[in-house]
This record gives C-alpha cells, structure tokens and sequence, in this order.
C-alpha cells in the first residue's frame, strides 16, 4: 500500500462520506473513488459499504482505519524528527519536552535547571499541552520526550523511567462544608453534594457521559472549582498551584499517580540520553 491511498482511505472512513473526503484532501471526487476500489481490489476485501444514502466500515475497513492511522503517525513521525536531527546537527532546534499544562509544577523547573547545567545540555524547547495531549504529541513525532502520568496516560510501546509517586488530594472550594475535614474517602468525592467531578476527555476527542462538566486543561478546571461547579482529584503537589479560595483535603484510598519521563524506544539521540539521566538522578 502507498501512503497517499492510506490517507485517502482513512479521510473517506473518518468522514463517512465522499464528498467531504474529497474537500478535505482537496481532490475531485471521482479519482478519490476509483483510488479505495482499487485499494479494494488489491487487498481482496471490502472496505466500504455504500450505497445512495450512505457509508459504512465493514470489519475489515475498520481494522484498516485503526492500523492505517498508526502508519501514517508512523511516517509523521519519521519525518518530524528527521527534520529535527539535521536542524540539531547544524546547531539548531534541541529537545521537544511535551508536558500537561498545571502538572509536574515542582518537577520540571527542577529537571530543566539541572540539566541546563549539564556541560553537553543542549537547548529544552518546553511544549505545554491541554490533558491527554502529551502521549499524541509523543508517538507522532512532535516531541522527542514527554512527562506522563500513570495511570491516566498510556506508555505501551514507549521506554520510561518512574520519577516520583503521590497520593491524591481533592480539590474543592475552600467554603464547602467537607473542605476542613483531615481526610476523606473515595466514596465521598464520587458523591459531594453539589460537586460532581469532571469528564476529561478520552484518547478520540470526545467525553464520557455524566452530570459533571467537560474539561480541557487545567485553568478551565480550576475556573471551574472556583466558581463551585466541580471538584477534582488531583496529585499531591498541585497544592503550589491552588487559589487562595481552594481546599485541597487528602484521599487515602484514591489510586497513586507515578509521574514518568517517556521517549520513543528507537531514540539513539545523546542529548536525550542526558536529559533521562538527569530526570532519574533528581
């Protein structure tokens, strides 16, 4: 398979629709066409079913839509960080560090000082991206590195080395009637009256049902503790980020949350190498 047809079929099972495909790759409809029959014919399956009114995977068609974007984040990839070997080797562009906004806040200025005075330390570039983005940013090439969170964030198939495990606290408006409580349970952060707890958005974009507001990053989620429409579960050292109107009480019972630095398991790059070394020493 070639990656141009690859593409074209992952924008016609993406959108369901030919036309739309064709505006989004910016072709005609008709070559779009003959181009997934003739993928069709060569792979021997059927891909799409469709008729006047509408398009549909088949079991075979999705099975080529979930590997076919992994190969083409594959070739992204390749080609990112290409690009960035040769500007590295010519003095350019250093590390790509992806990172969740709010997070790691002790951590990181920690990690980029120390490394900084490494004497081979070449330049962090510091990508800070909305929740659930970091893994993406990592595996399609757009980072060389990244700081993940276990267990909200998958590291299957990337090398990692654990940093720092905490405890989670509940964040909640410092008036609620729990916020001067020692600790609480799991059982009452699921029901606080008036407080339900977010919905962070799954690996597709979208959002598990529920009454609690859906968020993006971390500002949004404070705005919104604030303002008393939710409470959330977050690791020990968001303390240093909290408002003066926020309360932060201690969950026992609540699942640990292990920080890790995250690469590509191919990377050879010696820049990469110290800055793992440097992560795992503080």
């Amino acid at each position: 398979m070639e990656t141009r047809e690859l593409r074209y079929f992952v924008a016609v099972a993406e959108e369901l629709h030919f036309g739309r495909a064709a505006r989004r790759l910016g072709i005609a409809q008709p070559p779009l066409s003959r181009a997934i029959r003739q993928l069709e014919r060569r792979l021997g399956v059927t891909l799409l079913e469709r008729d006047s009114r509408r398009v549909a995977l088949t079991g075979a068609g999705s099975v080529l839509l979930r590997e076919g974007r992994a190969a083409l984040d594959a070739v992204d990839a390749a080609d990112r960080r290409t690009r960035r070997a040769g500007e590295a080797a010519n003095g350019g562009a250093g590390l790509v560090l992806a990172t969740k906004a709010g997070a790691s806040s002790e951590l990181l200025p920690k990690l980029l000082d120390a490394y900084a005075a490494e004497p081979d330390a070449v330049r962090v570039e510091v990508l800070l991206s909305g929740i659930g983005e970091q893994e993406r940013l990592l595996r399609d090439g757009r980072a060389d590195v990244a700081l993940l969170h276990l267990p909200f964030d998958s590291t299957t198939g990337l090398d990692t080395e654990e940093l720092v495990t905490e405890q989670q606290v509940v964040v909640l408006p410092a008036g609620h009637p729990l916020a001067g409580r020692a600790q609480l349970r799991m059982a009452d952060v699921e029901t606080l009256p008036g407080l339900p707890l977010p919905r962070w958005p799954l690996r597709d974009g979208t959002y598990p049902d529920g009454p609690g507001p859906e968020v993006r990053d971390h500002s949004q989620l404070l705005q919104l503790v604030a303002l008393g429409r939710t409470a959330v579960l977050l690791p020990e050292s968001c303390r240093s980020l909290l408002w003066p109107d926020m309360a932060a009480v201690p969950v026992p019972d609540a699942p640990t949350v292990t920080t890790v630095i995250a690469w590509p398991p191919h990377s050879r790059s010696r820049a990469l190498a110290g800055l793992v070394r440097t992560a795992t020493r503080l």
